[in-house]
């Protein structure tokens, strides 16, 4: 199982659905689009140290978070999304939304989906341990498995039901373009 489909899978998509007063496919087709492509994001900014650094603080954060969608403080969950995608967040809404699903769906997404995907990356990268430590951003330590955390997540991207092919790399590609291969 590739770690999209771990996060996909993970996913309460019926509660997710009626918190935001979706359908339930339709939840679970944007949701395919939009974990590959916040792991995407999340990745090109682990391609910049200062990317890195910050993405491991925000990891920090999110070590002893629930992924229940009830949980998720929509406010942190929009800074979460913003911080990935930049300035290009609309672009990235963009981009998705030629995969076929709704553009209008993704953004209810992003902020509820942002905390969840952090969460689930803190459990990977820190081993279940609390958000209390001081990883280093260069290649070794917890950026080096953070590093191949996602390189993992984005490559094996487009878990789900199938309806987004590989929408991790496309957004990764985009990302690469649009940010120079990471945030700064």
């Amino acid at each position: 199982m590739s770690d999209v489909d771990e996060i996909l899978s993970s996913l309460p998509i019926d509660k997710i659905a009626a918190q935001i007063g979706e359908d339930p496919e339709a939840v679970e087709d944007a949701a395919a689009a939009a974990v590959p492509a916040l792991l995407g994001g999340l990745d090109a900014n682990a391609g910049d140290p200062a990317g890195a650094a910050s993405l491991l603080e925000a990891i920090g954060q999110h070590a002893d978070k629930s992924i229940d969608p009830s949980d998720v403080d929509a406010a942190d969950g929009e800074k979460a999304a913003a911080h990935i995608f930049g300035g290009n967040q609309e672009q990235v809404v963009n981009q998705l939304a030629g995969t076929g699903v709704s553009s209008t769906l993704v953004k209810k997404l992003l902020p509820i989906l942002a905390p969840i995907v952090l969460s689930w990356l803190a459990k990977r990268v820190l081993g279940g341990k609390g958000g209390a430590a001081a990883p280093s951003a260069d290649g070794g330590g917890l950026g080096g498995i953070l590093g191949e955390v996602l390189k993992g997540a984005v490559q094996g991207g487009g878990g789900g039901r199938g309806s987004v092919p590989n929408a991790g790399s496309i957004i990764s590609d985009v990302l690469g373009g649009l940010l120079g291969g990471g945030r700064r």
